[in-house]
């Protein structure tokens, strides 16, 4: 059991007073070209000037500026070329009254001469050099020690050396440097239900991702880390694995087997190797079950299973250890932008709780930083998120339209050209492939619903719906009116796509229609709420309920996913019987199909949107041949129609 939550903070705290203190691990003497992302852990003073002489500029001839005083077009001023001065080499010649060198860029001034005259303002004839304008002294020359002096502070204990430090180390003719040890880091994955990627996936099996996300990271953050592969989950295993690592590691790191069932053993493993456990269980969500125990100097840390509470902790609990064992502030200084949140969800409510989120910009150019309600175990929402936003634990909730702090996971930010957002459908990514989108778009999924209020906040470009009205039977048009958009929308027709029920190949359970579902032998898979093929099911289901809750009639009622990929998942791997999706997807899985009719997806643009690039490109797209033919050849059961691309709305 969780026998205490500490906070983060708490949690540093803790560590650091156990510790004695966090401090950089030592002192090590590199060559430079090794010094690349590690910390200085001395001040460096030039040993030379730099440049360590006069050199010119320019391509042209060192003179004395005294000898060309008034030199112009009219009354130009000849010169006696008596030598050159070539690159590497210390001049032979020197300059005398009415004299010149030919120079090259970079090469070493000659004795006498304090000025040298572009290649573009005179004329040479033989050893005659007629000048067209006068030199001021100094000009064009880069002088000795005019950059750095021998003997200053050029780069300070602490200092990141990056590629700028390095510029300047070899600049000086420093060929080693004295930097901090970089922490040595070992990671493992735990788990009977993990699989390395690359070998075959069975069912109830998982690749690991812990294992590789959390080792990059740390190697990100300049740590020398080492990722060992998965142990089994078993106490011998476990126990021999870290005790040999802690013999060549400053820190231990394992994911999974944290938290306070049967199982989970790891911070039995921390105690019984002698170590003491300082934290078990975090105010963090996601990465409550978090395990922290020190053994002498080195720490053991036992994140959670699930990826993204992996990361997280990472970003708030060993990161500022891993940053000042470097010799850096505690303080990992990710890029951060301000954004609105599109809706209100509750958050926080006595956890510090860090939420990935996508970034979208409005017209005015503000952004919109969206949610990604994907839960601790996402994969998604580590590749699909810009960055996080934080709610410390007194928050209840963020508000509609709150302004927010976006810390960034990269400072290469790219927001994207084209904004689609709306209903899940995998022939949005036809479209943008045959349009040469793929790169400079992005396609949030949030249901028909979801993209027409995305629409309405300004934040999509373009939105994706297939939701129909029961009163006239078509799809979508209706909208507008209900949204408050007739005046500043366009619909434009996409295109059909057949939709029916997926079963197992068989169809074991005799599934014909949608009174099927209210049998007590059938489980179904429904879709989220808001998404267009819940609406079409809520209104298929309406007049054989009546009256009667569909959640007390039908199994599996209650049961959402969000995609139609999910629906087929949920069917191939038992979990239901039956769920209402696309004939595509149906292939896709080697699954049964029982069509059941054909819907139409339309897209949504905004009036202020439609002259964007990116969106005449996607809509005259709709039109074309190629994507026609590339949209009923990679999906089955799609089928463009004759107004396909033209607008159908006002």
């Amino acid at each position: 059991m969780f026998h205490k939550l500490v906070s983060v903070n708490e949690a540093l705290k803790l560590l650091e007073e156990k510790l004695g203190g966090i401090r950089p691990l030592g002192v090590i003497e590199v060559p430079l070209l090794e010094s690349l992302n590690k910390v200085l852990a001395e001040d460096i003073q030039a040993p030379i000037d730099y440049p360590p002489f006069d050199r010119s500029m320019v391509d042209g001839y060192a003179i004395r500026s005294f000898d060309v005083a008034g030199a112009s077009d009219v009354t130009p001023v000849q010169l006696k070329i008596v030598g050159k001065a070539s690159i590497g080499s210390v001049p032979e010649n020197h300059v005398g009254p009415s004299e010149a060198v030919e120079i090259a860029t970079g090469a070493m001034i000659p004795r006498g001469a304090d000025s040298v005259v572009m290649e573009e303002y005179v004329v040479r004839k033989g050893d005659t050099l007629t000048v067209y304008r006068p030199t001021a002294p100094g000009e064009n020359i880069n002088q000795a020690g005019s950059d750095i002096s021998a003997g200053d502070y050029v780069l300070r204990a602490g200092t990141l050396i990056t590629s700028r430090e390095i510029a300047v180390l070899a600049g000086l003719g420093i060929s080693k440097v004295r930097v901090y040890r970089p922490p040595k880091v070992t990671v493992f994955s735990t788990g009977v239900e993990l699989v390395p990627p690359g070998e075959p996936l069975t069912t109830a099996k998982l690749y690991d991702v812990d294992g590789y996300v959390i080792t990059s990271m740390l190697n990100e953050l300049g740590a020398e880390a080492t990722f060992k592969g998965i142990v089994p989950d078993s106490y011998d295993a476990m126990k021999s694995a870290i005790a040999d690592a802690l013999e060549k590691s400053d820190i231990v790191i394992t994911t999974g087997s944290t938290s306070a069932g049967y199982g989970d053993m790891i911070y039995k493993v921390f105690r019984d190797l002698g170590a003491e456990l300082i934290v078990h269980g975090l105010k963090a969500r996601p990465g409550k079950p978090t395990a922290i125990a020190v053994k002498d100097r080195k720490i053991l840390f036992g994140l959670p299973g699930f990826p993204l509470s992996a990361m997280m902790n990472m970003y708030t609990i060993v990161a500022p250890v891993i940053m000042i064992m470097r010799g850096l502030e505690p303080n990992v200084e990710l890029p951060k932008v301000k954004a609105r949140i599109p809706f209100r969800f509750p958050a926080g409510r006595g956890f510090m709780e860090l939420i990935p989120v996508q970034l979208v910009q409005n017209i005015d150019g503000s952004l919109s930083a969206y949610p990604l309600m994907t839960g601790s175990g996402s994969v998604a929402g580590i590749g699909l998120s810009d960055g996080f936003i934080a709610a410390e634990e007194n928050r209840e909730y963020f508000d509609e339209n709150e302004e927010v702090t976006v810390n960034l996971f990269s400072p290469s930010l790219r927001i994207p050209e084209l904004n689609i957002i709306g209903s899940n459908c995998p022939g949005i990514e036809v479209v943008l492939r045959v349009a040469g989108l793929t790169k400079s778009s992005r396609v949030i999924s949030v249901g028909s619903m979801g993209g027409w209020i995305a629409i309405k906040r300004g934040d999509a470009d373009i939105a994706g719906t297939h939701i129909l009205d029961e009163n006239t039977m078509q799809y979508n048009v209706h909208m507008p009116k209900i949204m408050g958009l007739e005046n500043e929308v366009y619909i434009y027709r996409g295109y059909a796509r057949r939709i029916g029920f997926l079963v197992k190949k068989g169809n074991p359970k005799n599934i014909k229609g949608f009174e099927d579902l209210l049998r007590p032998d059938v489980v179904m898979v429904n879709r989220n709420k808001g998404s267009g093929t819940r609406v079409l099911l809520d209104m298929k289901l309406r007049p054989l309920l009546k009256g009667e809750r569909p959640e007390k009639v039908i199994n599996g009622y209650t049961y959402e996913v969000k995609t139609h990929t999910a629906v087929a998942t949920a069917i191939v791997q038992g979990r239901a019987d039956v769920g209402l999706s696309l004939e595509a997807v149906a292939r896709m899985f080697n699954l049964d199909f029982i069509p059941v009719g054909e819907e139409i997806y339309d897209f949504v643009v905004r009036k202020d949107r439609i002259n964007k690039l990116s969106v005449r490109t996607f809509l005259e797209t709709l039109k074309s041949p190629e994507f026609s033919e590339a949209l009923s050849r990679t999906l089955p059961g799609y089928r463009t129609l004759p107004e396909s691309g033209k607008a159908v709305y006002p």
